[in-house]
């Protein structure tokens, strides 16, 4: 009999999986130009930046880091190498940088760097036919602006986890432009500034949709767990979250269980380590949830497929009020400590 449990049952056995997300906020290397009208990183402020990235990357300690807004694919493997950490793999397609590679075009890139064993990973680009819409002014959407990460990684102790990182399209208005990058309306109109905001949420209503059929495919009717994270550049309740995660339909259908997300700030288990300052940006004075950690029902304790749970939500915010240097990120950063039950070892009488 175990000398704990007067039944005889031994304690649950636990493996943990820390992932963490972290928009990065325009790293690219010195000298590179990235937004017209922004300056170049001088080497004194790409060494700033890549030391900041590194401390933080080295406090989250996570065994799965998910990034946006990488321009140059080797200026994230310099952060990560002030870190310490050792990751087996740093990836961000579409921003590497070699012979003939000049990292991210037009928008920076979504990436992942990982000590756990790869299995597969694909930049998710193209919408579902079903997904595609009309956008004002641009015409048919079908592509993600930023395309998602998908990597199919195998936990500490062999069990497989789909990973997805996302940086869906912001709220910014989105103006008409020429192909040389040049205004083709009048932002200061208030009637144009309404209209250009319909279409940046359309674009990420689009993004969000086809999101949500990717998740359907990866979970309908299997047994691997996914973990969803990233810049959603909308709050968890927002229709766009929603439309990823279904959480309310599965609050009322036990079936929509199978392929719902859930955040992890609503279900860890540690309750007593919440805190009621959660924000990850700052918007105009105006605290926001913009980054965020999506589980399926594997991860979710007493569900009926559960594997585990969320041990504890943190989100490292302190440096939102440390003035604006880009240097720094606009963003906080969210870290989930997951939790794998472990099979029952025999117990001796």
């Amino acid at each position: 009999m175990h000398p704990n449990d007067p039944n005889g049952a031994s304690p649950p056995r636990w493996a943990t999986l820390t992932v963490a997300t972290c928009n990065v906020l325009n790293l690219a290397q010195p000298g590179r130009a990235f937004y017209a009208g922004q300056d170049p990183y001088s080497e004194a402020e790409h060494g700033r930046k890549l030391d900041w990235l590194g401390d933080r990357f080295k406090a989250l300690n996570a065994d799965v880091l998910a990034v946006q807004e990488v321009w140059d694919e080797v200026a994230l493997r310099g952060a990560v190498a002030r870190s310490g950490l050792r990751y087996q793999l740093v990836s961000v397609p579409g921003a590497e940088n070699g012979p003939g590679q000049h990292g991210a075009q037009g928008t920076p890139r979504v990436g992942l760097a990982t000590r756990l064993p790869l299995e597969t990973i694909e930049s998710v680009t193209d919408f579902p036919a079903e997904a595609a819409i009309e956008i004002p002014g641009l015409g048919r959407h079908a592509r993600f602006e930023r395309p998602p990460l998908l990597a199919t990684l195998r936990m500490k102790h062999g069990q497989r986890v789909h990973v997805l990182t996302a940086h869906l399209k912001s709220k910014r208005p989105k103006f008409l432009q020429d192909d040389q990058g040049r205004p083709l309306e009048d932002p200061d109109d208030p009637r144009v500034a309404a209209v250009a905001s319909v279409r940046s949420l359309l674009m990420r209503a689009a993004e969000a949709t086809a999101l949500r059929l990717k998740v359907v495919e990866l979970l309908h009717r299997t047994q691997t767990p996914l973990v969803l994270m990233g810049d959603l550049n909308d709050g968890p309740h927002s229709v766009t979250t929603q439309l990823i995660a279904a959480t309310t339909s599965a609050a009322y259908d036990k079936g929509a269980r199978d392929t719902a997300l859930y955040n992890a700030w609503d279900v860890q288990v540690g309750a007593a380590l919440r805190r009621d300052v959660a924000y990850s940006h700052i918007h105009l004075g105006f605290p926001e949830v913009l980054d965020q950690v999506l589980v399926s029902e594997e991860f979710v304790g007493g569900q009926r497929r559960s594997i585990g749970d969320v041990l504890r939500l943190d989100v490292f915010n302190d440096h939102l009020h440390e003035g604006r240097d880009r240097s720094r990120s606009d963003h906080g950063f969210v870290r989930a400590v997951l939790r794998v039950r472990l099979p029952d070892t025999p117990t001796t009488s």
